[in-house]
């Protein structure tokens, strides 16, 4: 689908088109925010994102998220939202596949300089 088409999304189809890790993959755009999948796998970084909340929606897996005061842990049909300001780390003992929806400013390594830092990519 491109930006700005009006057509149904296939999620398993969507996910069929990449294998990367801790690279979401924008599928969709409303209201200023992107609808983006995403394969996790191992832990990220620590972070936080100053000005955007983020929902983490769990198709399938399972997501621990690490936060400053105790571990949430996130399973199929089953979403987590991340209000801003609150520094977080996703860890997935297994590959989990998620759909995130955010801001489209939202950086996903948030304050943390690193070389994980990806610009998204519309599949």
């Amino acid at each position: 689908m491109s930006k700005g088409r009006l057509d149904k999304i296939d999620v398993a189809e969507k996910f069929g088109l990449f294998t990367q890790q801790w690279q979401g993959k924008v599928v969709a755009e409303m209201n200023g925010m992107y609808v983006k999948l995403a394969r996790l796998e191992g832990e990220f970084i620590p972070h936080t994102h100053e000005a955007e909340d983020e929902m983490f929606y769990v198709l399938d897996g399972e997501l621990t998220m690490r936060l400053p005061d105790r571990d949430v842990t996130v399973g199929p049909g089953q979403f987590i939202v991340v209000p801003r300001g609150v520094e977080h780390m996703p860890v997935c003992p297994r590959e989990t596949k998620i759909m995130l929806i955010e801001p489209k400013e939202t950086v996903n390594t948030g304050d943390a300089d690193s070389e994980r830092r990806v610009e998204p990519e519309w599949i």
